[in-house]
């Protein structure tokens, strides 16, 4: 997991670096441009002839193009600059960056103070039709919507980009219009199709709507030390590949392994209007690797269940409350089971949450639990809402959508300045459970505080049984992160970063229309060997 940062915490890194590690603040700027020009370079292969128009601000962002520009003109492109003012606004290492622009006889520089000079600027660019634009007006220092002069730039930007050949808009550090620590949109903002943010990722470049704006995000380690990085006070993290590829390699298959070590699910799941919720939430368990799972249902649907999941799976009948409901009644039989070592007990998936019996039942099985617990669905719909801490014990997994959590929240909807992330970290902290809250981008919360934010996955997931797949995903990692004394974040990290991967797998094969919740059990397999074999320990 790589560490996301304020504007501030990254500000500090810098300062930092040039203290207590004397890197100049000139050098870092310099290794930022090279970032950004090899990235260009990586993209269109040889950048002789190539077409580049660069937009500057006055602040650090900009004498970062400028420093862009400067070196793709050395690189043989065809180069034209322009700053949004004067050079004797700018300061410090911009400054210094924009004097040697401007004394270079091959590159087209426009100093442009007025609203007049940038137009003229536009509508040369209009003509020339530029391969890249190169986005360095703010990068993380804007802390309001832009307006004036720099809304127009986007507009006409824009234009040109609706155009037959549209050129690729490459930002420097965020696209302009973004503020670095918000994740919602304060104003007008120009879409990149590339971001190249420096040293770590911030808020705006991994969290949507914002990050739908950046394109693809390239982090650009720029030379400040990584202990800067792990001091910095930041408990927000970007789940990647690594992370799974450590789980994996943690809970290898060993000589000597059999079911027993590979640990043991047990679900509490299903109904009569919803067995197939059973079905999902154990095929994908059995697919994840663990060593044994067991389905408990209704006697009533039981061999519906039972013909349907995958043959290694057990399922077992339950005494039921009301035909095809599971009550409070089934509770002395499940504990039964889960002392014959259990490793991880779901409950929720397709369970329905209308009887107060079943809702007795979960509520029993959280507050004597002996091994973790993942709670999904009706599970979580039979403890809500959630007010006070879940008592002391093995570790309780809570996999809500929105919707869900919400009621968990005891609210109707989200506040106007909600913020997904802070109130998960704050659950988590509050109601002591690991809590995976699904959206767009999954967030993983720790009851330590620490939120990671999972990077994979797309909207196909989210259909009929997407949230039943996932659940006994995250299970099965749990069962073996128990047997292996992996820590329980680690674990539902790991599940999702790999739930999330098997979707775009998914979604490459069948496309995000026709994906269906099966299909990303399918692709499970495919997305644990990729992980594998693209990232080293």
């Amino acid at each position: 997991m790589r560490k996301v940062l304020t504007a501030v915490e990254m500000r500090e890194i810098d300062r930092l670096t040039t203290e207590r590690f004397g890197i100049p603040s000139l050098e870092l700027m310099e290794n930022a441009a090279l970032a950004v020009t090899a990235e260009i370079s990586s993209i269109f292969g040889d950048t002789a002839g190539l077409r580049v128009a660069v937009i500057c601000g006055k602040g650090k962002n900009g004498g970062d193009g400028a420093a862009v520009a400067r070196l793709l003109a050395g690189m043989g492109a065809e180069v034209s600059a322009m700053l949004v003012g004067s050079v004797d606004e700018t300061r410090g290492d911009a400054h210094i960056n924009f004097e040697r622009l401007k004394g270079m006889a091959n590159t087209g520089f426009d100093e442009c103070p007025d609203a007049a000079g940038v137009s003229e600027f536009l509508r040369g660019l209009a003509g020339r039709r530029p391969d890249v634009i190169v986005d360095a007006m703010f990068g993380t220092g804007l802390s309001r919507p832009l307006e004036g002069i720099y809304t127009q730039i986007i507009e006409r930007i824009g234009q040109i980009r609706s155009g037959a050949e549209t050129p690729m808009v490459v930002a420097v550090d965020l696209p302009s219009g973004l503020n670095a620590d918000r994740v919602d949109i304060i104003g007008p903002v120009l879409q990149a199709d590339v971001t190249v943010t420096f040293t770590a990722p911030k808020f705006a470049d991994v969290m949507p709507p914002a990050s739908r704006f950046c394109g693809r995000l390239v982090v650009a380690d720029i030379g400040s030390p990584r202990e800067l990085i792990d001091e910095s006070p930041s408990r927000t993290f970007e789940a990647d590949g690594s992370d799974a590829m450590k789980w994996l390699a943690a809970t290898e298959f060993q000589a000597g392994s059999y079911k027993g070590k590979r640990g043991q699910v047990l679900f509490v799941a299903g109904s009569g209007e919803y067995s197939g919720a059973a079905v999902l939430a154990a095929n994908a368990s059995m697919m994840s690797g663990v060593g044994m799972v067991t389905v408990v249902t209704p006697k009533s649907i039981r061999d519906a269940v039972a013909s349907r999941v995958l043959p290694e799976i057990i399922v077992r009948a339950a005494d039921e409350c009301e035909e095809g409901i599971i009550g409070i009644s089934a509770f002395d039989a499940i504990e039964g089971l889960i002392h014959s070592g259990i490793d991880a007990v779901e409950i929720g998936s397709g369970l329905t949450s209308s009887r107060a019996e079943t809702k007795d039942l979960v509520r029993l099985l959280i507050e004597k639990r002996s091994t973790p617990l993942v709670i999904d669905a009706d599970g979580l719909n039979s403890v809500s809402p959630l007010e006070t801490p879940i008592g002391p014990g093995p570790p309780v997994v809570m996999t809500p959508h929105d919707g869900e959590f919400l009621r968990l929240l005891g609210l109707k909807e989200w506040g106007k300045t909600a913020d997904r992330i802070s109130e998960a970290r704050a659950f988590a902290k509050e109601r002591n459970v690991t809590l995976l809250l699904k959206g767009e981008r999954n967030l993983v919360a720790s009851p330590d505080g620490r939120v990671a934010i999972v990077p994979t996955g797309n909207p196909g997931v989210g259909k009929a049984g997407g949230g039943d797949t996932l659940a006994g995903i995250v299970a099965g990692f749990v069962a073996q992160g128990s047997r292996f004394g992996m820590d329980v974040f680690e674990s539902v990290v790991a599940a999702a970063y790999i739930a999330g991967l098997a979707g775009d797998i998914a979604e490459r094969k069948w496309g995000r229309r026709v994906m269906l919740a099966s299909d990303v059990r399918e692709c499970l397999a495919e997305a644990m060997r990729s992980v594998e074999g693209v990232w080293e320990v």
